[in-house]
């Protein structure tokens, strides 16, 4: 894959406001869960940069390796709480928006597990990762074990 553009170098009042978007979530919305959701996301969109860098940063919260390993089938693990498993759907509904036009009943079930504020928040972080995955994979970000062996 051939990088295309480094837009994390440009300075821009866009990137500017997602990466203040990002700060605003860092304090509005749990942490942890918000990097599992961030890493479903990017699973369900193959951004290879970002499952990477969520990865990592989940890791550094204190998820646990089996969680992260059965994240695409969280619906048939145990290891998932209902509040989590509310979040997954609800954030896997808005990222296939096309397909599901975020069904009521995945709507009801995020609202009785979150708070009003917490389910925009999650849903700004839900929109955010999107975002973020599509301009990594539009501008071919790479991931960290593609720059290492391209410069070896």
């Amino acid at each position: 894959m051939t990088k295309r553009l480094n837009f994390l170098a440009r300075k821009n009042g866009g990137i500017e406001g997602l990466v203040a978007v990002e700060s605003w979530l860092a304090n509005s919305f749990d942490p942890k869960l918000l990097e599992l959701v961030k890493l479903r996301v990017s699973q369900m969109n193959g951004c290879a940069h970002c499952l990477h860098m969520h990865r990592q940063d989940a890791i550094k919260l204190g998820e646990a390796d089996d969680r992260l390993l059965l994240l695409d089938a969280w619906r048939e693990s145990a290891l998932y709480t209902e509040r989590e498993r509310a979040a997954l759907a609800w954030a896997e509904a808005l990222t296939r928006i096309s397909e599901t036009h975020a069904p009521d009943a995945v709507y009801e079930e995020a609202r009785k597990a979150f708070s009003e504020d917490e389910l925009v928040a999650l849903s700004i972080g839900v929109a955010t990762i999107n975002g973020w995955n599509r301009l990594a994979i539009g501008f071919r970000l790479q991931h960290p074990a593609d720059r290492m062996r391209a410069a070896a």
